[in-house]
Order: C-alpha cells, then sequence, then structure tokens
C-alpha cells in the first residue's frame, strides 16, 4: 500500500485516551425514535482525522500501533496494550483535530474532504476489525471495538483514569 504525502505534513492525527468507561451517541433521536448510543468499558479512546496530505490510502500499520501501545493501566498498575487489558476501543471521527488557529477563529482547510474522510475512517475501522480478529491476544482477552458515525455531532460521555492522553501525527 502506498500514501503518498505532502512534505511535513501529517497524513492523520489522532488523540489516544485511557477511559474506564466511554458511551457515544451515534445517532440523534428524532420523530420515530429514540438516540442510538454505543458504549465500552475500560479500555482505549481513539479520536481520529485525516488532513488532505493523505491521498485515498491510508497504512494498516497505524491500526497495529494504536493497538499495540501500552497506554492502558491494568489493575497492576502497570501500562499494558489494550489487547493486553482486556479492553475495549472507542474509535471517534475528529475533524476538529485538523483546525488550525487563525487569529480568533480555528480553520479545517487542511482536513480531507468529506467523502474521502468517510471513505477511510470506514477503512480504518475495517483494520481495526480486522486487526483485532488476527490478533492471538484478543481471543484471549476478549477486546471489543465500537466506533462512531463520520460527518455526525455526537455526544460523548468519558469517564477516565487520567487523564492520560497523547497526540500521535502518522
Amino acid at each position: 500500500m502506498i500514501v503518498t504525502e505532502k512534505a511535513g505534513s501529517p497524513q492523520a492525527r489522532s488523540v489516544l485516551q485511557q477511559c474506564l468507561y466511554a458511551m457515544l451517541q451515534v445517532k440523534r433521536a428524532d420523530d420515530q425514535s429514540e438516540p442510538e448510543w454505543v458504549e465500552i468499558d475500560r479500555g482505549m479512546m481513539v479520536y481520529i482525522c485525516f488532513s488532505n496530505a493523505l491521498q485515498r490510502t491510508l497504512s494498516p500499520k497505524w491500526v497495529d500501533t494504536l493497538l499495540n501501545l501500552k497506554l492502558c493501566e491494568a489493575d497492576s498498575g502497570k501500562y499494558v496494550s489494550v489487547l493486553d487489558l482486556p479492553g475495549s476501543v472507542l474509535i471517534v471521527p475528529q475533524a476538529t483535530l485538523g483546525g488550525k488557529a487563525k487569529g480568533k477563529v480555528m480553520q479545517y482547510h487542511h482536513n480531507i474532504g468529506k467523502e474521502e474522510g468517510l471513505q477511510l475512517y470506514s477503512n480504518f475501522v475495517s483494520f481495526f476489525e480486522k486487526e483485532l480478529a488476527l490478533s492471538s491476544k484478543s481471543s484471549e482477552t476478549a477486546t471489543i471495538i465500537k466506533h462512531g458515525t463520520y460527518g455526525n455531532r455526537q455526544v460523548l460521555k468519558l469517564d477516565t483514569n487520567g487523564p492520560y492522553t497523547h497526540l500521535m501525527e502518522f
């Protein structure tokens, strides 16, 4: 898989945060239905934003890196990967990670277009699911992947034992 990037620009920006519990509204209530939520217990939040420096493809290696980073605190106090906990992952599309301040306002000119972003986000979630299926650790510890919806405003409820938050650029 080949990724083309503009010199010096990150292709994607991700914020990782360990959590004790998270609940994300993925569909607002309307006249016909109640709101829909996804939730996870102990694990890791992955917020992701793709920049226009990314040209149509992304690397599954990013997902491997995120799943295997030792960012989650085990009962022993030792930091382990989310695959070692057992833990869960909640993936949240977060376009605001691509913002840059210009004067008193934020601009998002470096974010990827909405249609391309939706496809990349779907691929990103699929990479997580595939990597989890291939991981021998995940079958032992029952890691669960949940995700938000791309392009919608979402409500997040989060309990964390941090803050223990990390910014990653790819």
